[in-house]
């Protein structure tokens, strides 16, 4: 497993919007100078990873996906980010999805898929996100 050196911004996937602001708290509260952005569903996501990946500006370096959205699920913004996203842009950026489904054939589902590279319950608490971040960035953390 490769780690990134560098943490510059967290995309928040879920149209739980109490559970993005919950989210950006624990971001937050852990003290890492990053940008936390939103996006409602997987459509605006894959928008805003486009565009910024166009502007060569703020391109989340992780991104906490849930499964469950309308819109564009998940799993759609999976199939259309394999499709659309630029390699160079993939290299920069971890997918961890989140979930409050217990199905193990989506855990399986995301172990198989090269793009994604950690899955996690929800409700998310300040340590899993910090224990997230260890665990895919090379940061000086306590």
């Amino acid at each position: 497993m490769k780690k990134f050196d560098n943490l510059k911004s967290i995309l928040l996937v879920d149209d739980d919007e109490a559970s993005n602001f919950l989210h950006s708290i624990f971001i937050n509260k852990i003290g890492l100078d990053i940008d936390v952005n939103s996006a409602l569903n997987g459509q605006e996501a894959l928008d805003f990873i486009l565009d910024k990946g166009v502007e060569k500006l703020d391109l989340p370096c992780m991104v906490l996906l849930d499964l469950r959205m309308p819109v564009m699920d998940g799993w759609e913004f999976m199939r259309n980010y394999e499709e659309q996203v630029p390699q160079k842009l993939k290299d920069q950026i971890i997918i961890v999805l989140v979930t409050i489904s217990d199905n193990s054939e989506d855990k399986e589902r995301a172990d198989a898929n090269i793009h994604i590279a950690d899955y996690s319950q929800k409700p998310l608490s300040d340590s899993t996100i910090k224990k997230l971040i260890n665990k895919h960035f090379s940061l000086e953390m306590a």
